[in-house]
């Protein structure tokens, strides 16, 4: 016979399984997310169930258990472990006691947000040799959840969808019509209007920007609406690519070099107007010079453009950067609100791009309302009364090698911004990234790979050359507190590094944001004074979010370092794999063991030819550099430095490019694209490098 104190134990345990099944179905068969939920949700934030919280994209959360009088209380409640080491860029979506979280390679993991444990994960298995076609790094920023189900894009352009309960594949579509071209996708998907919509990345690579709707229960695609024009000699698809056209000069054959404008990250929706509000990137080539010499405005790149989400129908645009020559994207989060503005309450969308200046637009008809630099820059003095920026002459027209203000990096990147209906200020990570840009003589055509060129060899097409000589300006990464009516900072909390990670404010008065020397800082929303931070196992480029369960606010973000940045440089000593952390008032979870960052000394002993380096810089410039950067200047981010390597990798290195043991983690096979005479080159400029700057 059973004692009574083992069947006193069998009951507790019985007890303990049945509640922990019973909610795990109970979340399951809540996760009917659709509109409706998503706007319910709004007022009571108890779940994190679109990617920016609603629809406007606020990330701004009405919980307000914890607040800057008991936030010092805030402590671990459980991590968990993404098992990835490149870069997570994603913001978890919550419903109902389930996370579902992206991590590099685009898998996908269901976590019980109640225990920290794993329910499903689901790996896409993206071809490594996707990671090539991919500029900046192996990314996902999240998933979208409807009506039962996961949507998810992969990185080689798929758009997956997965049962929320089981983590098993509905439907798969291939997004990508021309499967030659180098695109790729890293942006979480939205729906609206029971379509889920993606766009996709590659402008540097010489693709055609669009985005594609799909039926969210069939697959089925709806509508696709490309960005920019195709070859003129053929019909427009619609009106606003006869346009475009317009725009753009037919004598340098803009279309064979796709043009770019890839919608890559941002997206937000208004449901009362029936609009849905993208930004659009860069065009391409990089060279405006090159890539339209006749002038134009190049339409529809560098722009906030609003379409019909039920058909796919332009509405309206605004260019923020016409005739762009500094890859000043403009798909960085967008946020939609109403100010009252000069007296008068204005349906306004919020937006602070790569060019520097912050943006205040009227979104129901895309007038022109205010624009002010939030950092220095150089390439335009203002914006007219028109909106149209004042592009200084000394940039424009530059013949010489200048020192561009912001770089191509961005005043602000894709790192997620949020607002606070309480203050009336916009929170968002600002930077400067040195960068001198010169025009490339040499670039004629897309697909130009003439050593110099910068990562010609990988397949992009600038036209422009970069830090032919040391840049003047200054790096920086600061958090800034922006009042939009006032277009006029608030405050602002100097970091140590560019690329911090982006930003969540509460109703409790708090904003919350990672930071690339590895720590979640919580600042008062006010004043901008620290109140709490907490260590981080790497450095952070993700946005946290806030949700509530039985009872309690928690704080989750999805921690990996990366990026393209990311990829070459670091600000920490500290390299865990990517995880996610879960905080709340009185949380005493262990913390995982933190990973310290592996690096060796400065090369020395490979044997090399002194003539042979500067052919061997030239070709690292054009296959190597934007991930490993500079040999021993810089000291590696989540690739390492070729400075810091063990010498026997140098003296083998054709071992390495040539079909080796690291193409299963995304390396390149340069097989048929360098030779060994190439190799022994760069080589050279490798220890060439580290000899020079060697502590004599």
């Amino acid at each position: 016979m059973l004692s009574n104190k083992l069947r006193k134990h069998m009951l507790i345990g019985a007890i303990f399984c049945a509640t922990s099944i019973s909610t795990t179905l109970f979340a399951f068969e809540n996760t009917q997310v659709n509109e409706k939920y998503i706007m319910q949700n709004m007022e009571t934030g108890k779940d994190w169930a679109e990617h920016g919280f609603d629809y406007s994209g606020s990330r701004f959360s009405p919980l307000n258990q914890i607040t800057t009088k008991n936030v010092g209380d805030l402590g671990l409640a459980w991590s968990y472990d993404l098992e990835s080491t490149r870069g997570v860029e994603a913001t978890p979506i919550v419903v109902k006691g389930v996370m579902y979280v992206t991590a590099s390679w685009s898998v996908v993991h269901a976590v019980d947000v109640r225990t920290g444990q794993k329910i499903w994960t689901y790996d896409p298995k993206v071809p490594r040799d996707t990671a090539s076609k991919a500029c900046c790094d192996v990314v996902n920023r999240g998933v979208a959840l409807h009506e039962g189900n996961v949507f998810v894009a992969s990185l080689d352009g798929r758009l997956i969808a997965l049962n929320a309960k089981t983590g098993k594949v509905v439907w798969e579509k291939n997004t990508i019509d021309d499967n030659d071209g180098a695109y790729t996708s890293t942006g979480a998907p939205r729906v609206y209007r029971g379509k889920v919509i993606i766009g996709n990345g590659g402008a540097e690579f010489g693709v055609r920007g669009y985005i594609t709707a799909y039926d969210a229960k069939t697959g089925k695609k709806e509508w696709r609406w490309f960005t920019v024009p195709g070859d003129p000699s053929k019909p427009f698809e619609n009106k606003a690519m006869e346009h475009a056209a317009t725009t753009w000069d037919p004598s340098a054959k803009y279309w064979t070099v796709g043009g770019g404008g890839t919608v890559w990250n941002s997206m937000v929706f208004d449901p009362e107007l029936n609009l849905m509000y993208i930004g659009v990137g860069n065009p391409s080539p990089w060279s405006f010079l090159k890539r339209s010499p006749g002038g134009g405005d190049n339409l529809y790149t560098g722009s906030v453009v609003a379409l019909n989400p039920e058909t796919g129908e332009y509405v309206w645009h605004y260019q923020e950067t016409p005739g762009d020559s500094w890859d000043y994207t403009s798909t960085q989060d967008m946020i939609l609100t109403d100010l009252k503005i000069k007296g008068k309450k204005r349906k306004v969308l919020l937006h602070a791009p790569k060019n520097g200046f912050f943006f205040v637009i009227d979104r129901v008809t895309g007038e022109f309302i205010s624009a002010e630099n939030f950092v220095d820059v150089n390439w335009a003095t203002g914006y007219d009364k028109n909106g149209r920026p004042m592009i200084t002459d000394a940039v424009r027209h530059a013949t010489d090698a200048y020192d561009i203000v912001p770089g191509p990096f961005g005043g602000h990147n894709w790192h997620s911004m949020s607002f606070s209906p309480k203050t009336g200020l916009a929170y968002f990570p600002a930077q400067n990234v040195p960068i001198v840009m010169s025009e490339d003589p040499n670039w004629s055509e897309v697909g130009s790979n003439k050593p110099g060129q910068p990562m010609s060899g990988m397949g992009w097409n600038t036209g422009i050359l970069l830090n032919t000589t040391p840049p003047t300006s200054k790096p920086f990464g600061r958090l800034l507190a922006w009042d939009p009516v006032k277009q006029k900072e608030a405050w602002r909390y100097e970091h140590v590094a560019p690329w911090n990670g982006g930003t969540l404010v509460t109703a409790g008065n708090l904003v919350f944001q990672g930071t690339a020397d590895a720590r979640l800082m919580a600042f008062n929303a006010n004043t901008g004074e620290v109140v709490w931070q907490s260590p981080m196992g790497t450095g952070v480029i993700a946005a946290p979010i806030s949700y509530e369960v039985d009872g309690e606010q928690y704080i989750s973000i999805a921690v990996g370092w990366g990026g393209v940045f990311g990829l070459m440089i670091r600000a920490t000593e500290l390299a865990t794999p990517g995880t996610v952390y879960t905080f709340k008032l009185g949380g005493k979870a262990k913390k995982p063991g933190f990973v310290d960052y592996q690096m060796g000394n400065l090369i020395e002993g490979v044997k090399y030819k002194a003539e042979d380096v500067p052919e061997g810089t030239a070709l690292y410039v054009s296959n190597c550099v934007f991930c490993h950067g500079v040999p021993g200047v810089d000291r590696g981010g989540v690739i390492p430095n070729l400075g810091y390597v063990n010498k026997h990798n140098i003296i083998n290195l054709d071992k390495f490019v040539f079909k080796g043991p690291f193409m299963n983690r995304g390396m390149p096979d340069f097989t048929g694209k360098l030779s060994i005479s190439d190799v022994e080159k760069i080589k050279a400029f490798i220890q060439g490098t580290a000899d020079a700057i060697r502590p004599k």
